[in-house]
């Protein structure tokens, strides 16, 4: 059987209702660059980059596994990548799918080249808070961040299959999306493993990795992941997991948030958990230096102050309950929507 490589554009493949082979793909491009807007001008200069001559794709990292850095993804790499995103959700050829995240990123250019390689109809709309709104349209598959999903949930409808990330889904989101016909999944990926390697169904705890992807713990308690599709060296994280089985792991929090109070180690994602629902704004717990403790524990929520009851933390252990409440006016984010815990406290 022939190896696909970049140079493959699926037969059935349709970009807004359209079928193009490479040499259309490539006038599409350009013209894309020469009349789109930023958007469409991203997605020519990533096709052109896709049908060019060499055998990898440079794109900047969103800072998960360390700090922002430029990496070469082999095209190869991304190919694998779509074959087994085609393989764990059933994608078939002739499926409609929707791009509503921007190119500049890891997904949207995954969304593309799924597209091209699993030969599905692919429908692009500008990105934006609400891309389901204006659209009569429905779709086999699709991928949005949370705020995108949040603003969407009425015209869910037109979603059979979903994909979300790009950050971590609030249990309130959460369990709006439960009793929907849609199937809504959150996945879990970055950067360095070309988007997601492990999705789990809303409604369960627990991710399962996608084909030919293996999984372990390093002695930190972190998830290692080991992709010989995409990486000759096992990629390491600093995302702390409980491995359920071979290839099911459940996602406890980041090491570098973990706090040290008093010798007692508490992990912030599973503090939050707790008080989601109760705060209505933005907000995250994390440790900052005191005398005694080493690190104290404090609540710092996004908006104007507000004054809580006394009781107000009772369903949190005793070394839960934050010492302080820090109130910011606006919260810092990258350029990818994540919240930046420590800069925000600058």
């Amino acid at each position: 059987m022939m190896q696909l490589t970049h140079k493959n554009v699926h037969n059935y493949f349709k970009i807004n209702g359209y079928h193009l082979n490479g040499d259309e793909l490539s006038n599409a491009a350009y013209s894309y660059i020469k009349e789109g807007d930023s958007n469409e001008q991203a997605i020519g200069e990533f096709l052109l980059d896709w049908l060019d001559q060499k055998e990898y794709i440079e794109i900047k990292t969103s800072g998960t596994t360390g700090l922002p850095k430029l990496v070469r993804l082999q095209k190869q790499s991304m190919i694998q990548s779509a074959l087994a995103t085609g393989d764990f959700f059933d994608l078939k050829p002739g499926d409609k799918a929707l791009l509503c995240l921007p190119v500049k990123f890891i997904a949207g250019k995954m969304m593309l080249v799924r597209s091209l390689i699993l030969g599905l109809d692919l429908a692009i709309t500008e990105p934006s808070t609400t891309p389901l709104a204006f659209n009569k349209s429905t779709y086999d598959f699709v991928a949005m961040v949370p705020l995108q999903v949040q603003n969407s949930v009425k015209d869910l409808k037109k979603v059979k299959k979903l994909i979300v990330g790009g950050a971590k889904m609030s249990t309130v989101l959460e369990e709006k999306l439960l009793h929907l016909k849609t199937a809504v999944y959150e996945t879990y990926g970055m950067t360095e493993t070309i988007t997601h390697i492990a999705a789990r169904r809303i409604g369960e705890k627990v991710f399962t990795v996608l084909p030919n992807i293996k999984i372990s713990k390093d002695d930190r308690g972190c998830l290692v992941i080991d992709i010989p599709a995409i990486s000759k060296e096992p990629i390491i994280t600093n995302d702390l997991i409980e491995l359920i089985r071979e290839k099911q792991f459940t996602f406890l929090g980041r090491i570098d948030n973990v706090i040290n109070s008093g010798g007692v180690k508490l992990i912030p994602e599973q503090i939050e958990a707790k008080l989601i629902g109760k705060i209505n704004s933005r907000f995250f717990v994390i440790g900052i230096p005191d005398a005694f403790l080493g690190e104290k524990l404090i609540l710092v929520i996004e908006g104007e102050k507000q004054v809580f009851p006394s009781d107000f933390f009772h369903n949190l252990d005793k070394y839960e309950k934050p010492k302080e409440i820090v109130f910011i006016p606006k919260f810092k984010e990258n350029e990818n929507g994540k919240l930046l815990r420590k800069p925000s406290l600058l």
